[in-house]
């Protein structure tokens, strides 16, 4: 099987090219070589002759999003057409990464991926575009909707507490938005299992349980030695950020348990990983973590 992953440089790029090696061929690609934004890049993506593409390219920045909706909407939309268009001149197969944004968080109860996205956000409006121009476009597609994503690799809610800890700043989290945190390297074990089973559709993948991002963060500082930094608790309003999150994005991972597979570790677990892992890195794990994770 040959696999293009665009965005191979992000966190879950950088997984999914060791996820899926031994597999098969894995070509990876960003910019500059491969801009999803260019008039060139359906022809680019078929070129390469992929059996599937992993589509994990985007503009992730939330509220960069919201202050430019029509540069979310070019990269995460249009881009994704492109990509697709790619897929459908080689016969490839396509798996999008997606969002829990995808939802207004109003539900009140984990989202089914049966259940009828309504984005609150130019993020999120620009992510449901990328879904449906994958499902128009290309005849054998995978949806994977994740959330709360962080690793080892790149910026992340993890690594930016982690240094303001070790700075010894004082935290102000907000504990009234509750999703489910996941560790890239979980995901892309988890996309390299449907490519392997060759499974279709669309598929709610996160790490088990949930948390607010102040329950988050202070297990975070528990499991990364920093106890004693405080963190006070918040309201969404209080942070007054551009876009607007939804309150309860957790995802039902029902899809994949339909299929048979083991449900992923639950988040504190994956976390306790991504830490040790970080760590492991040597020079990269930047600030310095203690002398000992407790």
């Amino acid at each position: 099987m040959r696999v293009l992953i665009t965005g191979v440089k992000g966190q879950l790029g950088v997984e999914l090219s060791r996820a899926l090696a031994g597999g098969g061929e894995v070509i990876g690609r960003d910019l500059p070589e491969l801009d999803i934004t260019g008039a060139a890049c359906a022809d680019q993506v078929a070129a390469l002759e992929p059996d599937w593409v992993v589509h994990a390219a985007a503009a992730t920045d939330v509220d960069g999003c919201e202050r430019d909706p029509a540069m979310a909407l070019a990269v995460n939309g249009e881009g994704t057409r492109r990509v697709a268009e790619g897929c459908r001149l080689a016969g490839a197969g396509l798996v999008y990464i997606s969002t829990d944004f995808v939802f207004d968080g109003q539900k009140g109860s984990p989202y089914l991926e049966t259940d009828a996205p309504v984005p609150v956000s130019a993020y999120g409006r620009s992510k449901l575009a990328g879904e449906h121009a994958v499902q128009e476009t290309v005849s054998r597609w995978t949806v994977v909707r994740t959330a709360w994503l962080y690793g080892v690799h790149e910026k992340n809610f993890v690594k930016t507490i982690v240094g303001k800890a070790a700075a010894g700043e004082q935290l102000r989290v907000v504990d009234d938005q509750v999703g489910s945190p996941t560790y890239a390297r979980d995901l892309a074990a988890a996309i390299a299992e449907l490519l392997t089973r060759g499974l279709t559709g669309v598929f709610h993948l996160t790490n088990g349980g949930s948390c607010s991002w102040f329950e988050f963060t202070r297990e975070i500082l528990r499991q990364g030695g920093f106890s004693a930094t405080g963190v006070l608790p918040i309201s969404s309003r209080e942070l007054a950020r551009p876009a607007r999150r939804p309150a309860y994005s957790v995802l039902a991972n029902g899809a994949w348990e339909r299929a048979g597979l083991s449900a992923l570790r639950p988040w504190p677990q994956a976390l306790a990983a991504m830490l040790e892992a970080w760590r492991a890195a040597g020079p990269v794990a930047v600030p310095v973590f203690p002398a000992r994770l407790t």
